[in-house]
């Protein structure tokens, strides 16, 4: 042993040994969670290890200590310790608190304000299933970014529909890749992340939705015609998971029933839809619908042609004409009448969409298709105070067709109208305007209190001065007499009862915008066509835009990469290639070659 201890060059090794174990009791008590014997011990160990070297060395080489290679190597020692206590503090604070720089141009790492404020302020748990295998890294990071916002209220799970096949039974999952929202009992489907890339709108949407407690109520108006509510089957089931309630409505009979005026038999109505109507409206109900979008009410009009809904004045008040001549689709499969033909395998009847507007409707569209079987076009003209903005434009291979009868068609300068054709148009009225509308269309709220003209004079004299002395306990008798008699008592008597209610109601509902949204089609929000390439979200976004006001989602804009492709024409790629290849490797040489001659 004594000998064993005399040899110094055996010591030097056992150094090792102590920042190995401490070393791994260290990664021990961090990986494990929890500071147990084993990790205490080996960092234990490791420390006396060091101790006793630092100890048998000094003793064995008496002038150890005064080294100059000791002071340097002690100097390096504290040195490194130094750096990793500082480097370990650094990576503390940077873990405990995230500080998140996105660099990218566009700001494609970075959740929009409106997304952040929503997530923010959500009230109770909400969580994120996405049906799927395969965790998208791209996915789980965005995700990751909404969860930041909100910790506790927010959260996300990835889950395998076949592992887990009891969950995909519950949420009623159609195919892998579904996205969906849970919050408490309720579900909402987002989207599917195979089909298409993830959406920052409709996740923000959607939880706008989901988190609120507000109902819509949509009505189906029956009575003319119209595909009863059944057809609309797949429409009306997402109508719901988006927090819509859809009922038929039949106008004519409500307003037959006499519960309500023509001015408030539609106030319960979030939004309005006309789908194919066969028949004409009834003026009583005409003017229902006028003083509902007057009132800042919503329509969606889905009119097929050859037909007649008889809505054309009201649409004039829009600046809209519904053509009565059916689209043909010149592209793909000719102009024969076919209804295996054409692009979509429905003939030249059904019209391929692919150019949308700059609209929240159609604001993702870009690139997408959309059919509408047996479409008629839509004009539009421009009117004060009304903001129209074409959706759904077809190709330029499209004509308005007005004959039929023969099995090939074709285009007729002086019946047809040429392509590019409008399909459909978002219209958006100030709600002044609105109002100044429907205080012109209704100038007789004063007349029908009044019913005998002859007494109503005398009448408004006598009570006059009773009510002006004693106006507290009469003002409530006598709301009728004080409303006629307006004209000469109007200093004392009108102003207590009139600006006590106004202010109210000014204070409780904010004039709202008036929106009508008017498609040449309404089979493709029937079954069967609804789930076919961008219909239904054409039918729902329609919806949202309508029903929803003040939404902070549509003012979010999508995120693009920007385009740094070079294009380059063949001659200028060859002499990239040639340069690369040939010209630049042989200079290379040929320099090396005269440097070499040179020096030789």
């Amino acid at each position: 042993m004594k000998t064993f201890l005399a040899k110094q060059r055996y010591w030097r090794f056992l150094v090792w040994f102590g920042p190995g174990l401490a070393i791994a009791g260290l990664t021990a008590g961090v990986v494990a969670g929890a500071w147990g014997p084993i990790p205490v011990g080996l960092i234990v160990a490791g420390i006396v290890i060091l101790i006793l070297w630092l100890g048998l060395s000094g003793g064995l080489s008496g002038g150890f200590w005064g080294r100059r290679s000791t002071q340097v190597g002690t100097n390096a020692l504290a040195a490194t310790l130094a750096m990793i206590t500082i480097l370990g503090l650094v990576n503390f604070l940077a873990a405990r608190y995230v500080y998140r720089v996105d660099l990218t141009e566009n700001r494609l790492y970075t959740l929009a304000p409106q997304s952040r404020q929503i997530v923010r302020n959500l009230d109770q748990p909400v969580k994120v299933v996405i049906f799927d295998q395969d965790v998208n890294p791209q996915l789980r990071e965005a995700l990751e970014n909404y969860r930041r916002q909100n910790p506790a209220d927010f959260s996300f799970e990835f889950v395998d529909p076949q592992g887990q096949p009891g969950i995909a039974r519950e949420f009623g999952l159609r195919g892998v890749g579904e996205m969906y929202l849970q919050r408490g009992d309720r579900r909402q489907l987002v989207q599917n992340v195979r089909q298409e890339p993830f959406s920052e709108i409709r996740l923000t949407s959607a939880l706008e939705q989901i988190a609120s407690d507000r109902q819509d109520t949509v009505y189906f108006l029956q009575g003319h015609g119209e595909p009863p509510l059944e057809q609309f089957s797949q429409g009306v089931s997402f109508l719901k998971s988006k927090n819509f309630t859809a009922a038929p409505l039949n106008l004519a009979e409500r307003l037959a029933s006499g519960d309500s005026d023509p001015e408030t038999v539609l106030e319960d109505a979030s939004v309005v839809i006309i789908a194919g109507s066969q028949r004409a409206f009834l003026p009583p109900e005409i003017e229902a619908l006028r003083a509902y979008l007057n009132g800042g009410g919503s329509v969606l009009l889905l009119a097929d042609p050859n037909t007649d809904p008889g809505l054309t004045a009201l649409l004039q008040d829009w600046g809209v004409t519904l053509d009565p001549r059916t689209v043909i689709d010149g592209s793909g499969g000719g102009a024969a009448i076919d209804p295996s033909g054409g692009l979509v395998g429905y003939g030249p009847t059904a019209p391929l969409v692919t150019r949308y507007g700059a609209h929240p409707i159609t604001r993702d569209f870009e690139g997408g298709n959309s059919f509408y079987v047996l479409a008629r076009p839509i004009e539009i003209a421009e009117k004060p105070g009304i903001e129209a903005v074409p959706l759904l434009l077809t190709g330029d291979q499209s004509w308005a067709e007005s004959d039929l009868s023969n099995r090939r068609v074709s285009f007729d300068q002086n019946t047809d109208l040429r392509g590019p054709l409008t399909l459909g148009v978002a219209l958006s009225k100030s709600p002044s305007d609105a109002q100044a509308e429907e205080a012109a269309a209704s100038p007789s709220p004063s007349p029908s209190p009044s019913p005998s003209p002859s007494p109503s004079p005398e009448a408004s004299e006598s009570p006059a001065p009773e009510a002006s002395p004693s106006p507290s306990p009469e003002a409530s008798e006598s709301p009728a007499a004080d409303a006629s008699p307006s004209p000469s008592a109007s200093p004392s008597p009108s102003p207590s009862p009139s600006p006590s209610p106004s202010p109210a109601a000014d204070q409780a509902e904010a004039p709202r915008e008036p929106r009508l949204v008017v498609i040449g089609n309404s089979r493709f929000a029937l079954d069967g066509f609804f789930d076919q390439q961008l219909n239904g979200d054409v039918f729902l976004n329609s919806v949202v835009w309508l029903s929803e006001r003040d939404n902070p989602t549509l003012s979010i804009r999508p995120k693009e990469m920007t385009d740094r492709r070079i294009v380059l024409v063949p001659a200028q790629s060859r002499m990239i290639r040639w340069l690369g290849l040939v010209i630049l490797p042989l200079a290379g040489f040929a320099i090396a070659a005269v440097l070499w001659w040179r020096r030789r």
